[in-house]
């Protein structure tokens, strides 16, 4: 529990960080952002809205409100569908960018962008609830609400894990693999060239920009899948042996492991990425002066009132 609750307060601060930082610096108002945006809103949730509810449904909480129940644990099954929308989103954007540069402007407009997102929200709202349409257990008659009572493991397995998340998953590796090998290949070949021009220095730049981002953006689809894969794997296991016994400190430090994913990308942007670490930077310096400010005016007015 103590572990949830620092990853919540990671989770909920980080990823509010990241929204501020786009709202704030006009440089980082990208369609690419956007989709990043939308991802760190689900992870806010995660952390505001759906850990908390975890640790309820750990404790069985509620009793004997089998839809309240459902609905508690389908929360994060929403939010972390949104999130591999969200990625999935990055990643066609991205594949736009390179292999379709002149009409991206065209397609990948803020607009459409938030259409898009819009579409990814609704989508994982409704995969979410399918729980709630009647795809769950018969309820033990204590009445507790624990995940493995509730939830129908062939609906997490099969709908959720290889439809839902295993799918866009493999997709969005192919799609990074493709734009890697691609701008790796035009690098080399405007390299190779010996007379390079104005015109193809830019074309060197911009095409390692674009790798520069791509790994940056691909590094947050790893992480994800490196943090929710020990979870669903866990789960085909109970499906697949439900004799077998999974050790409930391994369970345990897989569903933390999946939790935390919601509060690394702050950290991976500021790494990663020089705009956001800027951002950051801003960000923390103007709170830091403006704290200093209430101090110099407090300190002010009290010399003021003794004199």
């Amino acid at each position: 529990m103590a572990a949830e609750l620092v990853i919540a307060a990671l989770s909920t601060v980080g990823n509010l960080l990241v929204c501020l930082a786009v709202g704030i610096n006009k440089r980082l108002r990208t369609v690419t952002n956007y989709f990043l945006v939308s991802l760190a809103v689900a992870d806010i949730c995660v952390g505001g809205l759906a850990i908390p509810c975890a640790i309820m449904t750990d404790m069985g909480i509620p009793r004997h409100n089998l839809y309240l129940c459902l609905l508690m644990l389908s929360v994060l099954i929403m939010l972390t569908q949104s999130s591999i929308f969200s990625l999935l989103a990055v990643a066609v954007e991205r594949y736009l960018a390179i292999f379709l540069p002149f009409r991206y402007h065209t397609l990948m407009t803020p607009r459409n962008a938030v259409l898009v997102i819009l579409v990814t929200w609704v989508l994982a709202f409704l995969i979410g609830l399918v729980p709630l349409m009647g795809w769950y257990k018969t309820p033990p008659e204590s009445g507790y609400c624990f995940f493995v009572f509730v939830v129908d493991m062939t609906y997490m397995v099969y709908f959720n894990f290889f439809a839902c998340v295993l799918t866009p998953l493999v997709v969005m590796f192919l799609i990074y693999a493709q734009i890697f090998v691609t701008v790796k290949r035009q690098v080399r070949r405007i390299a190779a060239e010996r007379a390079q021009g104005e015109a193809q220095a830019k074309r060197a730049a911009s095409m390692r920009r674009e790798m520069k981002t791509a790994t940056s953006l691909f590094l947050v689809l790893f992480l994800f899948t490196v943090c929710w894969i020990p979870l669903h794997v866990i789960n085909c296991f109970l499906l697949l042996c439900p004799r077998c016994t999974v050790p409930l400190p391994l369970l345990l430090a897989a569903i933390i492991l999946s939790h935390a994913n919601s509060a690394v990308n702050p950290f991976l942007y500021a790494y990663k990425m020089k705009a956001f670490r800027r951002s950051f930077k801003a960000i923390f310096l103007c709170c830091r002066v403006s704290a200093e400010a209430d101090d110099g005016t407090d300190d002010g007015g009290t010399a003021t009132h003794r004199s």
